[in-house]
């Protein structure tokens, strides 16, 4: 499970350990605490392999469990999860990564990027920036961060050089987790492309 639109909503899934021939269908259900009322945690269609859970205590020290169960024709079997959602709070990666060359600043690039649309309110609970870049032909990445702004004037590149650049996003205070990198954009001085893979 993972709180990839905090405070709204967990996003959870899931996988069976083999493959059973029977159809299996899933109930999900969730506590918060062990004696609470049991709530459905909604899944988007029969079948589906993942739930979302939306009535969300935020900085509550009781765990939530989740409660996912697997039906077939040969039988059922229940497993449980148990989390806080502060502690599993995990952005979707940053959105729209520009590089750009600075107009008489051959050493410098300007990256600008958005906060994941999917996180709903950045303005009250803010993103922090981790940048990770190398220049082609290197072994090896540089990370520098964490900033909280959504722009950074990369210095003391390597003119005409191409530089590789991905930024991921994580909760400002410091809960949970990095998200993922963004796509990696590279570019140098007057060139600029976007790479579908990343490194």
């Amino acid at each position: 499970c993972w709180a990839v639109s905090y405070p709204q909503t967990v996003n959870c899934t899931w996988k069976l350990a083999s493959e059973p021939r029977p159809e299996t269908y899933f109930i999900t259900t969730y506590r918060h605490g062990m004696g609470a009322k049991e709530n459905e945690c909604f899944q988007p269609w029969a079948g589906a392999r993942s739930c979302s859970i939306s009535d969300i205590q935020m900085f509550s020290i009781t765990p939530y469990v989740l409660n996912v169960t697997a039906v077939n024709p040969l039988g059922a079997t229940m497993n449980l999860f148990p989390f806080i959602v502060e502690q599993i709070i995990r952005p979707d990666p940053p959105e729209d990564l520009r590089v750009s060359p600075i107009p008489g600043e051959s050493k410098k690039l300007l990256l600008e990027w958005q906060p994941p649309s999917s996180w709903p309110f950045p303005q009250y609970f803010p993103l922090k920036y981790l940048i990770r870049y190398t220049r082609e032909g290197a072994n090896s990445n540089r990370m520098i961060g964490p900033y909280e702004q959504t722009s950074f004037i990369l210095t003391g590149i390597r003119p005409r050089a191409v530089h590789h650049v991905q930024v991921a996003a994580k909760d400002f205070t410091d809960y949970g987790n990095y998200s993922t990198w963004s796509p990696l954009v590279s570019a140098a001085d007057s060139v600029l492309r976007a790479d579908p893979e990343t490194p």
